[in-house]
């Protein structure tokens, strides 16, 4: 069993952002030691460490509950950020989209964090648009680089979604009928309990039709943030100055949102040695080939997926 409680951290442009602490009433003596990102059955003991988990679009809390759960119980302190107008964060006035999360949401997450709690250590996993928010974030907000310990990022890509003429197709049409209807109908499409706002799906249609990672926040909104670039940079530039080493998990069966050769194409562009990355697949010898939800949130992810992230987690301890 664990405990939950709630703190709201307040962003640069007012809003309210909660952050779920998730921490094991008896804490566990053991967890998966590096080598278990490809053997999950070596144990061994392990120091208590900080985490941060953050979901993606169509998402809240209860997309991270389980694994947060399975990494208290190894004794770790988990905290879960919804981003805003999602779960128990506030309801925004004002559109919004991944690079206002990235530069409001998470980075007031992680100066609650690191400038309140005074954590002298933190680890991130991140589901699906969970790591685009935190990559961008990160290439702005540098100084955060050296107090992250290590970095998961599960099903998650920005710009190699399209493989051939039929997945530009099938992104073209859900942009039309998104831009439609002003919003993506998640619950409709069994992608997740949010709905998103064609504001918000937007960016993630034209990376990935245009093949690129281009800001597009206005000057104001930069401005606002702290930043002082131009608002037509290009993250993809700026993604090797993340030097916080990576684990980057696919799965066979994301068809749409995040192919493994995307997830692929995302990692290397942070052009990092020390980075991991793996494709969970039945061809591999795992469970099943995973969709997009099922990699992070199923109880076969729980059985052979959850122990590689502890691992990694534990290789990169401080």
């Amino acid at each position: 069993m664990s405990t939950e409680s709630l703190h709201l951290v307040t962003t640069k442009d007012g809003e309210k952002i909660a952050v779920w602490h998730l921490a094991a009433r008896v804490k566990a003596d053991y967890v998966s030691q590096a080598s278990a990102v490809d053997n999950p059955s070596i144990h061994v003991k392990a120091k208590s460490q900080n985490i941060l988990l953050i979901h993606g679009t169509f998402s809240d809390k209860r997309v991270s509950l389980g694994i947060a759960g399975y990494l208290a119980k190894l004794g770790h302190n988990c905290y879960i950020m919804e981003w805003r107008g999602h779960g128990t964060s506030s309801t925004p006035k004002d559109k919004f989209n991944f690079e206002t999360v990235a530069f409001y949401d998470i980075e007031a997450s992680l100066h609650y964090l690191f400038e309140q709690l005074k954590l002298d250590n933190l680890h991130v996993v991140t589901h699906s648009g969970g790591g685009i928010g935190l990559t961008m974030c990160l290439t702005q907000n540098q100084h955060y680089i050296n107090k992250i310990s290590s970095i998961s990022m599960v099903a998650c890509q920005a710009y190699g979604a399209v493989l051939n003429r039929q997945s530009y197709s099938k992104i073209f049409l859900l942009k039309t009928l998104t831009r439609w209807l002003n919003h993506l109908p998640a619950k409709r499409l069994k992608l997740g309990p949010i709905n998103e706002s064609y504001y918000t799906m937007s960016q993630w249609y034209n990376w990935n039709l245009n093949k690129n990672f281009h800001s597009n926040l206005s000057q104001q909104s930069l401005n606002m943030a702290g930043f002082t670039d131009k608002t037509d940079f290009d993250y993809r530039l700026l993604m090797p100055s993340i030097t916080i080493p990576i684990y980057a998990i696919s799965a066979r069966g994301d068809h749409f949102i995040a192919p493994p050769s995307g997830c692929q194409l995302f990692l290397n562009d942070f052009n990092n040695p020390a980075n991991a990355f793996r494709e969970f697949s039945s061809t591999n010898g795992d469970l099943e080939d995973y969709n997009h939800s099922r990699v992070i949130l199923s109880s076969n992810a729980a059985k052979e997926i959850w122990p590689t992230i502890a691992a990694w987690i534990e290789q990169h301890k401080r």
